[in-house]
């Protein structure tokens, strides 16, 4: 008799050829995507060469999206990406997104239907974890494993114990997956889940959309967590009907699966939430901390570039206009998004309250460019990490939110909710 299994340990027994796994086994494990962008590529790429192999494991199973430091900033990013192009065109990489094509790779690739339930996706970027919200089991990875993944499809994995995170009650006015997650991290801590599953559920998990469940797996490590994951349901169903022909497997949480911890929230009593400096778990409510002078307010990037966060943003933005003293810089995550988001009027609305438009990318996510910060300055920014110098200087200041208080933050030139407006 089978015993019973989380969700995540059923993905890995399955792609481990075995009938079962327990937390703490190692396990040697098929990949069904390997993925790396223009930075963690290039490593990557060295490594497979070192390797002496001839072809990568399944062309059809390596995705390469340059999008950190595109469009090129500066030669070394050129060779980077030139590198990476030369590397697709010689192995017949199927899934190597050209510029026009690419986006930001977390967004893209579950909007390409690329990633399906029941997937274990390997990739060398932390957010890989994003994934979960479909279902799979995802994690990021060093160039150097990936190398070698895409040289032989495996990989070895520690079977991780599971954290379940069970959300209660119905979220109040403008609180989204960005709340919910902040809001937990600031309970669990930065390291609160190191090498743990996070497993998103509950009743009010089950009314989130795909792009709030995106969200929530995204930072799932910023918790420490190897990978955050929800069940597959009519949600995930729907969100795969117009993107693969393969609906993938759906498999969920035994009854009686052993969890390492189960955390109740209720999630009524969440309001919108903000993490200060310097710490995604520095959480508060941003009705309880003393206005803070913003210099730039930033929404994109893979937590919320997608299309449901241009609305959530652009709502509040409709008719008024940033604070002069504030640069509002607003990247969608994928050329879909940036059309529909034309076609909705949404980059119209962006405009005329004062928005910078970038192209689909990183951008001033990680200090890239496009957003870079000065000595002093301060960002309230959608991404995910606000550690010192994230964003540009190691002096300047990031807050994390999500799209409603940025675009609000941007109009008050402080920080502060969508209630005050």
């Amino acid at each position: 008799m089978i015993p019973p299994m989380t969700i995540t340990e059923k993905i890995l027994a399955r792609h481990a050829g075995l009938d079962t796994v327990r937390p703490g086994d190692i396990v040697r494990v098929d990949v069904d995507l390997a993925l790396a962008n223009d930075i963690t590529a290039p490593l990557a790429i060295k490594v497979f060469h070192a390797l002496g192999v001839t072809q990568v494991f399944d062309p059809n199973k390596v995705a390469l999206v340059p999008d950190h430091f595109v469009p090129n900033k500066d030669i070394p990013s050129a060779q980077q990406a030139k590198g990476m192009a030369e590397f697709a065109l010689a192995y017949g990489i199927t899934h190597y997104f050209r510029p026009g094509e690419a986006g930001i790779e977390h967004v893209l690739l579950p909007e390409q239907g690329l990633v399906k339930p029941g997937d274990l996706i390997m990739g060398a970027d932390s957010h890989t974890c994003t994934y979960g919200a479909l279902g799979a089991f995802s994690a990021g990875v060093g160039s150097t494993d990936l190398g070698v993944i895409m040289a032989t499809g495996k990989t070895w994995l520690k079977v991780p114990p599971t954290v379940r995170l069970l959300y209660e009650g119905k979220t109040g006015p403008w609180i989204g997956g960005k709340d919910l997650i902040l809001h937990t991290i600031g309970r669990l801590g930065v390291e609160g889940a190191t090498y743990k599953a996070l497993e998103f559920t509950g009743e009010t998990v089950r009314s989130l959309s795909m792009a709030q469940r995106l969200t929530m797996a995204n930072m799932a490590v910023e918790a420490g967590a190897k990978n955050g994951i929800f069940a597959p349901d009519p949600v995930t169903r729907d969100f795969m009907a117009d993107r693969s022909q393969e609906a993938g497997v759906f498999l969920e949480s035994d009854p009686d699966a052993h969890y390492e911890q189960s955390i109740s929230i209720d999630v009524t009593q969440i309001r919108p939430q903000v993490a200060l400096p310097h710490s995604p778990d520095n959480v508060y409510a941003v009705s309880d901390i003393p206005p803070v002078s913003l210099d730039q307010v930033f929404i994109g990037s893979c937590t919320n570039g997608r299309i449901e966060d241009l609305r959530a943003a652009a709502e509040i933005l409709e008719g008024r206009k940033r604070a002069r003293e504030t640069r509002l810089i607003v990247i969608p995550g994928s050329p879909r998004v940036y059309l529909q988001a034309i076609q909705e009027g949404i980059i119209e609305t962006f405009l005329r309250a004062g928005a910078v438009i970038g192209p689909p990318c990183c951008g001033p996510c990680l200090g890239g460019h496009m957003g870079v910060l000065a000595k002093g300055e301060r960002a309230l920014s959608t991404t995910n990490r606000n550690f010192e110098g994230r964003m540009g200087h190691p002096g300047s200041e990031v807050y994390l939110a999500g799209p409603q208080v940025a675009a609000a933050s941007a109009v008050l030139g402080r920080t502060g909710g969508p209630e005050e407006l």
